[in-house]
């Protein structure tokens, strides 16, 4: 008995050391395969990569879409921003905002020229050089970044310094992100533009992808340098993508901002509150039309518009209401088409095609505005002529025929009705007489030298 006690002991041991081991051995395993492959995975089913889709041009509607998106981005902690752009550019101001966003992003931003056949022209140059890392699709380009003075004229050496802000700008970032400067300014100074191949060899932008997913492989496990100093190691193969859509005001708004549709919006609005006030009380289209003119006059609001083609299109309706009133042959209407046309053509000042007002947009709206302008003050103003000429008084100088001898006085039809008249020369039955006076309930005539038997 004694023996076998302490056999058993050693058994107890064996198996509490064994039991031990197996532990140790399946933590040891579980940190093996933690090491190898489960860390990216799991960040990356944890932390998505937000995506912004920036295809518009630059402004302010475009600003807010970004900002909100980096917000996104930061409250969901996610991995980047990827910005997935195609812009011919836009304006100044809205892009400065955008690029001070991208650089104080807590998440970094990848900005992704692409699909083939985009482009980040002019502000969207200065954007794309912003990014934490920058990338183009084949078939891409970018640069075309001189500044465009969007407003009035101004002197060489405002356009100068205009210029040289410009280059400082760009410089402060560019250089920060360790790309190349002269190439950059080159395509601020003299308006240079580069293909995806290109812009890679000039050290402008970090690489070239045919595709997103291609994109987020090629960058996985690369080390991007933060504007703050910061460094972040990117794991982007296999995230989950987070795609932000502009919201309704954001959607509403950026149609708003396209200059034609503003300058649509505007003239229909005007002429809406202007059959409001031909026909009092119909309601409908004076509320419609006063939010039409708001909602225009609030997109032009963040446009750069020319006061003076504002003064030609409020003339060009004073010249169309005075055509109705003192008839010119046309010629006061012609003019006043004329000038809301110019007016409408040189409303928006932008510094890209694309943020103006297209040459047929404003001769058909000019056309039609002012066709329809002129036809329904026309008819206002005679209807309101009109007025004065109901009742009896509306018969003199009309003609009418006598239905019985007039000698002095007999019976003579006038517009259907039967009426009693007096003359002082005969007049026989069937003979055409003409209305010269009313005398109460009768009328004065005179006969019509030819009568309807002479004739």
């Amino acid at each position: 008995m004694d023996r076998r006690e302490p056999d058993k002991e050693c058994m107890r041991r064996s198996a509490g050391t064994g039991g031990v081991v197996w532990v140790l051995a399946a933590a040891t395993a579980l940190a093996v395969l933690t090491a190898i492959g489960m860390p990216r995975t799991a960040r990356a089913q944890s932390r998505p990569i937000v995506v912004l889709h920036l295809d518009d041009t630059v402004q302010p509607i475009s600003a807010d879409y970004l900002k909100r998106g980096i917000e996104r981005a930061s409250d969901m902690h996610a991995e980047a921003v990827l910005v997935v752009m195609d812009t011919p550019g836009g304006l100044l101001d809205s892009m400065r905002q955008m690029v001070a966003d991208i650089l104080a992003s807590p998440a970094p931003v990848i900005v992704y020229v692409a699909p083939s056949g985009a482009r980040a022209g002019s502000a969207g140059f200065f954007i794309m050089e912003s990014a934490d890392l920058a990338a183009m699709s084949p078939g891409t380009e970018a640069g075309a970044a001189h500044p465009v003075i969007e407003v009035g004229s101004v002197s060489n050496t405002m356009k100068e310094k205009i210029l040289n802000d410009a280059l400082a700008f760009l410089r402060s970032y560019v250089s920060v992100r360790g790309r190349g400067v002269d190439a950059a300014q080159e395509a601020v100074t003299h308006s240079k533009s580069y293909t995806a191949d290109e812009s890679l060899q000039l050290h402008l932008i970090d690489l070239v992808a045919p595709n997103i997913p291609t994109l987020l492989s090629d960058i996985d496990g690369r080390t991007v340098k933060r504007f703050n100093g910061s460094t972040v190691v990117l794991h982007t193969k296999g995230a989950q993508l987070v795609t932000v859509d502009p919201d309704l005001r954001e959607s509403i708004m950026g149609a708003l901002m396209n200059p034609n549709v503003a300058v649509l919006i505007l003239l229909a609005g005007a002429l809406l509150i202007y059959l409001e006030f031909h026909n009092p009380g119909t309601i409908v289209p004076g509320a419609v039309g006063t939010l039409l003119v708001l909602l225009a006059l609030f997109s032009l609001n963040m446009l750069p518009v020319r006061y003076t083609a504002l003064a030609l299109i409020v003339a060009a309706l004073i010249l169309m209401v005075l055509e109705a009133k003192f008839p010119s042959h046309g010629i006061l209407a012609l003019t006043g088409t004329a000038a809301l046309i110019l007016g409408t053509l040189t409303l928006v000042a932008g510094p890209i095609p694309e943020m103006r007002v297209q040459m047929a947009t404003a001769i058909s709206t000019g056309l039609a505005f002012g066709l329809i302008t002129t036809l329904l003050v026309r008819l206002a103003w005679r209807a309101q002529r009109n007025k004065q000429l109901l009742g009896p008084e509306a018969l003199v100088g009309a003609e009418a025929v006598a239905q019985q001898p007039i000698a002095p006085r007999g019976q003579v039809l006038v517009h259907g009705e039967l009426w009693i008249a007096e003359s002082s020369t005969p007049v026989a039955a069937g003979d055409h007489v003409r209305v010269r006076a009313v005398q109460g309930l009768t009328l004065l005539v005179e006969p019509v030298h030819e009568s309807v038997s002479q004739r």
